[in-house]
């Protein structure tokens, strides 16, 4: 069964390569950093570090699923 959604004369997302692939592990490192700092922010009881930890974590998530779909086809 072929993909009728995949269009072959799209260009690629991003011109540079290097770009592309050093993205997803900063990402990943970006996560793991700010769920580490959430944690134990939520656990001293430091709301306002919590809530912005969060919402760095909601966006890497965000972007590396966003980066997922993107390269998913390739």
């Amino acid at each position: 069964m072929t993909n009728r959604y995949h269009s072959t004369d799209a260009p690629a997302a991003s011109s540079d390569p290097s770009r592309a692939g050093r993205l997803r592990p900063a990402l990943w490192l970006l996560l793991i950093i700010s769920l580490t700092v959430n944690g134990a922010a939520s656990t001293i009881g430091a709301t306002a570090v919590s809530v912005g930890c969060g919402l760095i974590t909601l966006a890497c998530a965000a972007g590396l699923v966003a980066d997922h779909y993107r390269h998913r086809n390739r």
